[in-house]
C-alpha cells in the first residue's frame, strides 16, 4: 500500500477513533499530547459526519409502453432506408449533435441532453405477455404467459426494500396489474399496490382503498384491526402452508397505508396545482376507430401520479401506457394520438423531476415488450418485433445525451453492442441497491437468483 493510501486510511481510522473517544480524550487530558486541539477534534468529527451522511433513497419509474412502441418511428429513425422501411415520418435534430429522432418528437429532441437511448435491445419472443415476462422478471414466461412463475422486478424490490418505508407501498402499479408484474413465489405480500382508480379518467381521482365508510373513524379502524388480528391468530396456529403469514403481512401493510397521512397525501392527485397537471397534458381521449385497438388514454396524468409517489418515497412505480400495438393504420395512430401525447408528457416528467431535485435519484425507464417490424405491413402499420428495439432512460445514474448500441441500416437487428432486457434490469437493481446475488426458493424449494443473467449498462453512466 502506498504512502497516500496509508495516510487516507489513517485519517479514516482517526476520524472513527476521535468520534468514539472524544470524552475519553478530554477526561484523560490527552488532546495536546495527541497533537489535536478541541477545535481540530470537533472539525474532524464534523467532517466524518458529513462523509457518513445518508444519501436520499433511490427510486425507479417504469413507463411501460405496452404493445411495443415502434423504434424506427420514435427513437431510431432510418431516413436513408427504402420507404417501406423508413415509414411516413421524417427526422428531427436533437440538441445533442449527431442524435436524430423522429420529427414527431420535437420537445423530446430539445431536451436530448437530459435523457439517453439504448438502440440495440433484443430478445426472442414476439408474444405480448411473454415479452412482458422477460422485461419485468428477466426470465422467460411459463405455460401461461399471463401468469408469473418468477417474481417481477417490483416484487423483488418489495421483498428486499419494503421494510424501509412500512407506511408506503414499495411497489405500485398505475392503475392495475400487468402480465409479468406479479410476485410469483415471493407471495401475496409482494404483489404491487394497484391504484385501481385511473388518473387518466375524467373527474376526481380517488383511491377506493382510502375511502372509509360514512361515520367510520380511523380510531374505529384501529379497533377493528385489533379484533381481526386476534381472530387471525387462531387460523395462523393451524396453518401449515405459510399462506396466512403472507396474508398477515399484506393485510398489515394495507392497514399501515390506509392510516398513513404520508401515503394519503402522495396519492392525492387533486392537490396537484392545475398548471402542473396541464403541463403534462389534459387532452381528451383518442380513439382512431373501432378497427384499431390502439386508442391512447390520457396516461399523462398517470405519469404525474408516478412523480408524486417517488417524491413521497415509493421505490418502484410502474405506469401502464398501453396500447402501442400499431398493426393497422399505425402511422395515423401515432401521428394523431400517441406521439404528440408522449412528446408532451415525457419531457414534462423529466423537467418536473429535475425542478424538484428528484431526477438525480429517480431512474426513469421507458420501454415496451419489443419493437415493431422494420418493414411496413399492408395495413399501414408494423407488427411485433423482438429482434431489435429501443428504450429511453433518464435520471439516476444515467447521463443524458448518449446512445448505446446501434441497429442495422433498416432497424432489423443489432449492429453493434447488443443489449438485453436483463441488462436494463441489472442497471435498475444496482441503482436501487438490490442484491442480485440473492436467490429465492420457488414453491418446490428450488432456488432461483434474482437475475439469471445481465450486466448494468455502464455506457449510460
Amino acid at each position: 500500500m502506498n504512502q497516500t493510501a496509508n495516510q487516507q486510511l489513517g485519517c479514516a481510522d482517526m476520524r472513527q477513533s476521535v468520534r468514539l473517544n472524544r470524552r475519553g480524550f478530554v477526561k484523560a487530558g490527552l488532546l495536546g499530547t495527541a497533537g489535536l486541539s478541541l477545535a481540530d477534534l470537533l472539525r474532524t468529527e464534523a467532517q466524518a459526519s458529513e462523509i457518513a451522511r445518508p444519501t436520499p433513497q433511490n427510486n425507479v419509474i417504469i413507463l411501460w409502453m405496452r404493445g411495443g412502441p415502434s423504434h424506427i418511428d420514435m427513437w431510431d429513425p432510418k431516413p436513408d432506408a427504402p420507404e417501406e422501411y423508413r415509414g411516413e415520418f421524417g427526422v428531427s435534430r436533437s440538441n445533442v449533435p449527431g442524435i436524430l429522432l423522429s420529427d414527431m418528437l420535437p420537445r423530446s429532441a430539445r431536451i436530448m441532453d437530459k435523457w439517453s437511448i439504448i438502440r440495440s435491445l433484443h430478445h426472442n419472443d414476439a408474444g405480448h405477455s411473454a415479452g412482458d415476462q422477460i422485461c419485468f422478471t428477466g426470465y422467460p414466461s411459463g405455460p401461461n404467459p399471463d401468469e408469473n412463475i418468477y417474481p417481477s422486478c417490483g416484487s423483488i424490490v418489495s421483498r428486499q426494500l419494503g421494510h424501509l418505508s412500512p407506511d408506503l407501498p414499495a411497489y405500485v402499479m398505475i392503475p392495475r396489474m400487468l402480465p409479468g408484474a406479479g410476485a410469483a413465489y415471493l407471495g401475496v405480500a409482494h404483489k404491487p399496490f394497484e391504484t385501481g382508480a385511473d388518473p387518466a379518467n375524467p373527474g376526481s381521482f380517488r383511491l377506493p382503498n382510502f375511502s372509509l365508510p360514512s361515520g367510520v373513524t380511523l380510531d374505529q379502524v384501529g379497533e377493528r384491526r385489533g379484533l381481526l388480528s386476534s381472530f387471525d391468530s387462531i387460523r395462523r396456529d393451524v396453518d401449515r402452508t405459510g399462506q396466512f403469514v403472507a396474508l398477515d403481512r399484506f393485510q398489515h401493510q394495507a392497514w399501515d397505508i390506509l392510516t398513513s397521512p404520508r401515503a394519503r397525501q402522495a396519492f392525492d392527485l387533486d392537490s396537484e396545482p392545475q398548471h402542473i397537471r396541464e403541463r403534462y397534458g389534459l387532452m381528451p381521449s383518442f380513439d382512431p376507430g373501432a378497427s384499431n385497438r390502439c386508442g391512447a388514454p390520457n396516461w399523462a396524468q398517470r405519469m404525474l401520479l408516478a412523480r408524486r409517489l417517488v417524491e413521497a418515497g415509493v421505490r418502484l412505480v410502474t405506469v401502464d401506457l398501453r396500447w402501442w400495438d400499431t398493426h393497422v393504420l399505425g402511422f395515423d395512430s401515432l401521428r394523431r394520438g400517441f406521439l404528440p401525447r408522449w412528446d408532451r408528457a415525457f419531457p414534462a416528467l423529466l423537467e418536473d423531476l429535475e425542478t424538484r431535485g428528484l431526477l438525480e435519484n429517480t431512474l426513469v425507464v421507458a420501454w415496451g415488450e419489443f419493437g415493431r417490424t422494420p418493414r411496413v405491413n399492408n395495413d399501414a402499420g408494423r407488427d411485433h418485433y423482438p429482434n431489435v428495439f429501443s428504450a429511453a432512460l433518464a435520471g439516476g445514474p444515467v447521463r443524458g445525451g448518449r446512445v448505446v448500441g446501434e441497429s442495422d441500416s433498416r432497424g432489423a437487428f443489432p449492429k453493434t453492442n447488443g443489449k438485453t432486457p436483463q441488462d436494463v434490469l441489472a442497471l435498475m437493481y444496482r441503482h436501487l441497491g438490490v442484491d442480485i446475488t440473492t436467490s429465492y426458493q420457488d414453491n418446490t424449494g428450488r432456488p432461483h437468483p434474482v437475475l439469471p443473467s445481465g450486466r448494468p449498462v455502464e455506457e449510460l453512466c
